[in-house]
């Protein structure tokens, strides 16, 4: 007897490490079709960040499984680009009403730390959207973030007043809920058609 219960404790330990081992499984990766964005499934770059929020908290890639994401590189001081695309994925949002409640995550990481404090931030991304957000981190972070998404950005030389402005990539990424990145959407697109491949998304 003694020895059956130790054999079965034995199985026991064994079904517990192999499930503790085994890697989750994600959902099964649909192909795209008549995407408006360049489908970069499989993609071996932008995969994660550590990034801070406007209240200080380490946000990273994974915080928002289970939503499907969009992230775009820019500043507050930025006179067009930025604006437009995060009004653009505002109005996309608007469009898919009920469909994307809760399962659309809008992420705007700034390229100006020095002037995009906590306090901008919070002020400016939420005026699109109260549920995007504002992402920052120290300069080397930041620059280190932005080659592993392959944005590009340069600080211009500061006018007589200290102005300056910054030239940086203009487009997203957007990810499918399971993280794995799937678009990177052109500056300009519609909000028609940015709802569109977003919501292709959505009911993977």
């Amino acid at each position: 007897m003694r020895r059956f219960v130790l054999l079965l404790v034995a199985v026991i330990a064994g079904i517990a490490m192999y499930g503790c081992g085994r890697k989750q499984s994600q959902p099964p990766l649909i192909p795209l079709s008549h995407t408006v964005a360049e489908d970069i499934t499989g993609a071996d770059y932008a995969r994660d960040f550590d990034l801070l929020d406007a209240q200080g908290r380490h946000r990273r890639l994974r915080d928002f499984q289970g939503k499907v994401v969009a992230i775009f590189f820019g500043y507050t001081h930025c006179p067009d680009v930025c604006p437009t695309t995060l009004y653009d994925f505002s109005v996309a949002l608007k469009i898919l009403g009920g469909q994307a409640d809760n399962k659309v995550q809008v992420l705007f990481v700034t390229v100006d730390p020095e002037r995009d404090t906590p306090a901008v931030l919070a002020q400016y991304v939420p005026a699109f959207n109260p549920h995007f957000i504002g992402l920052y981190s120290d300069p080397a972070t930041t620059a280190r973030t932005a080659r592993e998404f392959k944005v590009y950005y340069r600080k211009q030389a500061p006018d007589p007043a200290g102005r300056y402005s910054i030239d940086h990539s203009a487009f997203a990424y957007v990810y499918d809920t399971a993280g794995r990145l799937r678009l990177r959407m052109p500056y300009a697109e519609s909000s028609i058609d940015i709802a569109k491949d977003l919501g292709q998304l959505l009911r993977q």
